[in-house]
């Protein structure tokens, strides 16, 4: 075997490597136990750091892809034959548009890409090296062949490494070879030709630390590991959200709206002998007119706005489209530590068991809890930093012990794991070998002999005090090792218990208060006893629900745990397994969010509709949650809840407009086509006047949204968007048929005329409307749009009445208007306004008797939809697990848009 060099930096495969002895992949690195020398991890860092490459865009590909569009690639087509065939002040007209309406959407989805990026790379993901015989916290990125770095239970491997020591070490290994059992890992080398799955002796860039924990030397980073290989692909997209299959679905529905449209309107004009290019140029408009093309404009902007206001409270999201995902939400799941509790624990008695005796038993209990960490006590210079809260709290509570404990010698240690929920360690001291466990009250209990009445009476009291308690016992260990102690029921003796104290927080109570009012109910998830969550709920005022217990859980069916989970406020002493089966039946009637730190709400996770982590979590659950808040706090989430709703009301707005005014107007182009002797507006008026409309629905985004939009979830609903367009479209049609009676029997308008007092009244009403159509209230009384909104439609409105009288307007084929027309505008607008707020009245009312005759069915159609998107979990779960390794540096990935194109053909 030989050492592959890239740039002279040393590289060697997981393979080659698992293959030969730890001393000798040392030495073949250039490496030693102490690790590399900073300037050495410096110089092999500058020949490539420990990043995969996902394929990126540039500016200029995301303005490339705003002319992707079948449809504009024809209108581009036309402008060029009319180019050619003379008339060319139309086909310049026509590309100047088209050129305006695509430089708007590039810059607002650039911003977007930009956001995702930039808030990407917010999230910490660091390893611990060993540098220069030091060890130190570094980011993922900074790792090289040859670095010794330390890994723990929960953490994602950031790097392909060589065992070099092993405690109890196990990996999941999913990601890389689909099986679901941890496989266990030894120091020892494998013979060569072992296939990757049986790599003992290695551990792997993307899979997680299942139980125990290693030192291990890096021999491969970024595209030469394994996990680098499989991920070459990550740019091909994640599965669609729930958001982007019903943006696709109403982007397909006016597509045909459109395309029957635009095939209606060129058989007309020819039948009318029309001249053949005039009529393509015209239904080609018209199809451009009646497709939202600035959807994923309006969207992107939203997204990222609402993403840069939650970064500023804390919350970071990893996928923008969560944020929508958050406003769903009506059940959030919630561990207690640190979300309704301080999250800081203190220790506050321990409490001997009767065995033990009262004399000096606290400080023996006390002794026996710090010979069973993971730390050895005995080591020189050991501190409690970098321990777990639990055992961090105890080594503070007892500072000189230690000291007292430097004669014993430890002889193996088992690090704690979530299904036997113990750890255990076998030491030597004078008194001869001892054997400690350690770990939750009923599992050490279990393997206890002689626990008495008195014994399990003190557990309660301390338990209903709101303690969080932990068991310690001992027994005769032989001097070679230990066993484990669910494998020796009845060799210990209980010690004692220790109790430990995480007081509720002072905004707890109001953060439950106002996620109750946005209608999400708050369970809680914990791996304590079920009085001492029920503590923490009573001192909380919790709404009442009943308390489910591990073992309850696992004895029911899914369709019993449904029924039972709906009902229950408490989830007591879970395995992750049940969280995400709890999170998984839950969903058939609810979106479910999860929130969790720890390696055990990993699956549960991956399971719930929005993942939520914090910065200080373990890498395994940064890498399965969506949104990560750099502090663990519910008032924050409930802003997200809020954000999500707000961005979700604003999309649908826009939509309403394009199925509304925007529909009906060009359906009355079509309808006026057929019966005038001349096209009521040219190709160039009518895509003049789509850009216009479009750049001022580019400030929905900022609009406010009525409290009472914010009270529930929203879901999509593409029938109630087609009774919607069916109803005001006609009432748009209505308007615009009478401007054409004005403007022909009136005003006796040429045809020039004619198109610039269609074109300023289409105008003024299909961007007027939006006042009207964002609230179910009575628009400018009792709801107001935001400042940006309101400026950008008046000055819209303005722009477009003033384009007949100017240059502009002469070249694109305008006449001026008299006075008298504006009289006249003034009062249909007024007019329009009324009857369309009369029209939403009546409409709303029978919308509402609908949904609830329908909120069974539609309840269904929702589960069997959350299940679909559960189908693509596995394809998500590379994505997320190759987040630490992405680097974003203002490029933003290959993704499209939430709807990007369908409208317009793109997908």
């Amino acid at each position: 075997m030989s050492v592959t060099v890239a740039s002279g930096r040393p590289d060697l495969t997981a393979a080659a490597a698992a293959a030969r002895p730890a001393d000798a992949v040392l030495a073949d690195l250039a490496s030693g136990p102490a690790g590399l020398s900073e300037e050495e991890a410096a110089r092999r860092l500058a020949e490539g750091a420990n990043v995969l490459e996902a394929r990126r865009v540039s500016w200029f590909h995301v303005l490339v892809r705003q002319f992707a569009s079948p449809l504009q690639g024809l209108l581009v087509a036309a402008a060029a034959l009319s180019f050619a065939t003379e008339d060319r002040v139309n086909a310049l007209i026509i590309l100047a548009i088209l050129l305006g309406s695509a430089l708007l959407g590039f810059v607002n989805e650039y911003r977007a890409e930009k956001t995702a990026a930039d808030l990407h790379g917010r999230i910490s993901h660091t390893a611990v090296v060993l540098r220069g015989g030091t060890e130190r916290p570094v980011p993922v990125r900074e790792l090289v062949p040859g670095d010794v770095i330390r890994v723990g239970l929960g953490a994602i491997v950031p790097a392909d490494a060589r065992l070099l020591e092993a405690e109890g070490l196990e990996a999941d290994e999913g990601v890389l070879t689909g099986e679901s059992a941890a496989v266990d890992k030894a120091v020892e080398p494998v013979p060569e030709g072992t296939n990757l799955a049986e790599l003992s002796s290695c551990i792997l860039m993307g899979t997680v630390v299942h139980a125990g924990s290693c030192r291990a030397v890096v021999v491969a980073t970024g595209r030469r590991t394994e996990f680098g290989r499989i991920a070459a692909g990550l740019a091909q997209g994640l599965p669609e959200t729930s958001f982007q299959r019903g943006l696709k679905e109403f982007s397909l529905m006016l597509l045909w709206v459109g395309l029957s449209l635009t095939a209606g309107i060129l058989v007309i004009n020819l039948l009318l002998q029309r001249p053949f290019l005039e009529s393509v140029l015209f239904s080609l408009a018209i199809a451009v007119g009646i497709t939202p093309q600035l959807l994923p404009a309006v969207v992107s902007t939203s997204l990222a706005a609402g993403s840069r206001l939650l970064a500023k409270r804390g919350v970071l999201v990893k996928r923008l489209l969560a944020i929508e995902d958050l406003g769903n939400l009506d059940v959030l799941i919630t561990d207690k530590t640190g979300t309704l509790t301080e999250g800081r624990i203190g220790f506050e008695e321990a409490v001997p068991s009767a065995g033990l005796g009262s004399d000096d038993g606290a400080r023996r209990l006390a002794e026996l809890a710090l010979l069973c960490c993971e730390v050895d006590p005995a080591e020189p210079g050991a501190t409690g930093a970098g321990q777990n809260p639990v055992d961090a709290a105890l080594w503070e509570a007892f500072p000189d012990l230690p000291a007292r404990l430097a004669g014993h010698r430890r002889l193996s240690l088992r690090p704690f794991d979530h299904e036997s929920r113990t750890m255990e360690t076998a030491v030597a001291g004078p008194g001869g070998a001892v054997r400690i466990v350690k770990g939750a009250p009923e599992a050490v209990l279990e393997a206890c002999a002689g626990v008495t009445d008195a014994d399990r009476a003190a557990l309660e009291s301390l338990f209903r005090r709101g303690a969080r308690v932990v068991a310690v016992a001992s027994g005769p260990a032989q001097a070679t090792g230990a066993g484990c102690a669910h494998d020796a029921a009845g060799q210990l003796a209980l010690a004692g218990y220790l109790s430990f104290i995480d007081r509720p927080k002072g905004d707890a109570r109001a953060s439950l208060a106002r996620l109750a009012g946005l209608g999400v109910e708050v369970k809680i998830a914990t791996g304590d006893n079920a009085l001492v969550a029920e503590h923490v709920t009573s001192v909380l005022r919790m709404s009442p629900g009943t308390v489910l217990t591990g073992a309850e859980v696992e004895a029911m069916d899914d369709d019993t745990l449904a029924a039972a989970a709906a009902g229950a406020r408490t989830f007591a002493r879970v395995s992750p397994e049940q969280k995400a089966r709890i999170v998984k039946v839950l969903r058939r009637a609810h979106s479910v969010g999860f929130l969790g730190d720890g390696v055990n709400d990993a699956l549960a996770l991956n399971r719930a509709d929005v993942g939520i982590s914090v910065d200080s979590a373990t890498d395994v659950a940064k890498d399965a949650a969506d949104v990560v808040l750099l502090e663990k706090d519910l008032g924050v989430l409930a802003d997200g809840v809020m954000g999500g709703r707000r961005i979700f009301a604003n999309t649908i707005k826009y939509l309403l407009m394009g199925t509304s005014s925007n529909f009906g107007n060009m359906f009355s182009a079509a309808a006026a086509s057929a019966f005038l002797a001349f096209l009521p507006m040219l190709p160039g008026q009518i895509l003049l006047n789509n850009l216009l409309y479009d750049s001022s629905q580019l400030a929905i985004p900022t609009d406010r949204v009525d409290k009472e939009q914010l009270r529930k979830p929203a879901h999509w609903d593409i029938r109630a968007i087609r009774r919607f367009m069916l109803v005001f479209g006609p009432i748009s049609s209505l308007f615009d048929f009478a401007t054409f009676g004005l403007m022909l029997w009136v005003f006796q308008a040429a045809p020039e005329e004619f198109r610039a007092g269609w074109f300023v009244e289409s105008l003024a009403t299909q961007t007027l409307i939006v006042f009207a159509i964002r609230t179910r209230r009575i628009p400018f009384l009792r709801s107001r749009a935001s400042v940006a909104l309101t400026a950008s439609v008046l000055a819209i409105v303005a722009i477009g009445a003033v384009i007949p009288y100017t240059p502009i307007g002469a070249v694109i084929g305008f006449w001026p208007l008299p006075a008298d027309f504006f009289l006249a505008l003034v009062g249909m607008v007024i007019l329009y306004l009324v009857l369309v707020e009369t029209a939403k009245h009546f409409y709303y009312r029978a919308a509402d008797a609908r949904a609830v005759r329908e909120a069974p069915s539609r309840a269904q159609e929702r589960a069997e939809a959350r299940v679909a998107v559960g189908l693509h979990h596995g394809r998500a779960r590379v994505h997320r697990r190759a987040a630490p390794f992405l680097v974003h540096t203002g490029k933003a990935k290959v993704r499209r848009p939430p709807g990007h194109g369908v409208s317009a053909g793109r997908r």
